[in-house]
């Protein structure tokens, strides 16, 4: 089986970005540590198709935080059922013309990946509704009295969606997929597992001490363990043997500002101003932005995942709160008369 032809619809992806689609984004199932109920529910969904002769499978969404593979996940399938894909986003969809011109190029059995698929407009969307169903496309020509639609037949496609916000797709658009699947934070023996076939693939040699150091700072995240991995490599070439030991991974990621449990200036600063400037909470989203100077969506999407997932903010009705152990964390000193989560 030929290697599947991988092709970028979006702009022009820069040069971190080539180098680690090309070397460290995984190849197979083998290749792909964790999310093993995925992969065994992916496989079945597959042979199943191939047993019955179909050039493709059922519609894909994947689900869940930035970095944890889902684009890596939809390129496997499209290994695994030998077949190429075409990669774009729905911020890329500007227009229902945009939509229409890669679907009408899409190959028997190809794979159409939209990722962030909620940024998708609601005229693009509507469009994919008898795409995904019944391999068709309605589009309607000119405006007014002088309108007509025209039905084009496309070729038999898989369509895979992702997004970090599952919420914001429209159960129209949901309901049309066969199978939706939630990417969760990895085990931390699983980032381990990425980091050392990582080292390998970049031709670094590393100790295992150094891998677990990497793996413990990496939020759970193989895309944080990869982007950590190449800095500490970096280092290790400059100010060490070209070897990543203890001492240089501890001495790289001190320089990164990146603590013991994976904590960046960002989310020290977001805790921070939650317990110094509003008293620990609670916080509305808005005012905690401006307090930070930190856009709203990367709160929301890069660092609060996080720092819910190792409990030190809580999300209530009235906004965010800092949690107890994020006080202790700190070495903030609990104020007399204040509140917060346990």
């Amino acid at each position: 089986m030929s290697s599947p032809e991988v092709k970028n619809l979006s702009s022009a992806p820069n040069e971190e970005d080539i180098i680690l689609d090309q070397t460290l984004r995984p190849k197979s199932w083998q290749d792909y540590v964790g999310q093993e109920k995925i992969k065994e529910n992916l496989r079945i969904i597959i042979e199943a198709a191939k047993k019955r002769e179909e050039p493709c499978c059922e519609h894909l969404l994947f689900y869940g935080g930035s970095g944890l593979g889902k684009t890596s996940l939809a390129c496997v399938v499209s290994k695994e059922i030998g077949s190429s894909i075409r990669i774009t986003s729905g911020s890329a969809i500007e227009r229902v013309g945009d939509l229409a011109a890669i679907l009408t190029n899409l190959t028997e059995g190809e794979i159409l990946f939209i990722d962030e698929i909620h940024r998708l407009n609601r005229f693009a969307e509507e469009v994919l509704y008898s795409a995904m169903e019944d391999f068709k496309l309605n589009l309607v020509l000119g405006k007014g009295p002088m309108a007509r639609t025209m039905e084009l037949p496309l070729n038999k496609f898989t369509l895979i969606g992702a997004t970090t916000k599952l919420a914001m797709l429209s159960s129209p658009l949901r309901s049309r997929f066969g199978a939706i699947f939630q990417l969760n934070f990895y085990k931390l023996e699983d980032i381990e597992k990425i980091i050392e076939r990582s080292s390998k693939i970049l031709s670094v040699q590393i100790e295992p001490d150094a891998v677990k150091i990497i793996a413990s700072r990496s939020r759970f995240t193989p895309r944080v363990a990869n982007r950590l991995l190449k800095r500490v490599r970096d280092f290790a070439q400059v100010e060490g043997k070209g070897i990543i030991t203890k001492d240089i991974t501890k001495k790289a990621l001190e320089i990164l500002e990146v603590d013991e449990i994976g904590l960046e200036y960002g989310d020290r600063k977001i805790l921070h101003t939650i317990i110094n400037k509003f008293d620990g909470g609670p916080v509305g989203l808005q005012a905690l932005s401006a307090a930070t100077s930190e856009e709203e969506d990367t709160i929301l999407d890069i660092y609060e995942p996080y720092l819910m997932q190792v409990g030190f903010i809580e999300r209530t009705p009235r906004g965010r709160i800092a949690t107890k152990i994020a006080y202790q964390y700190l070495k903030e000193i609990y104020k007399e008369g204040q509140t917060f989560l346990i």
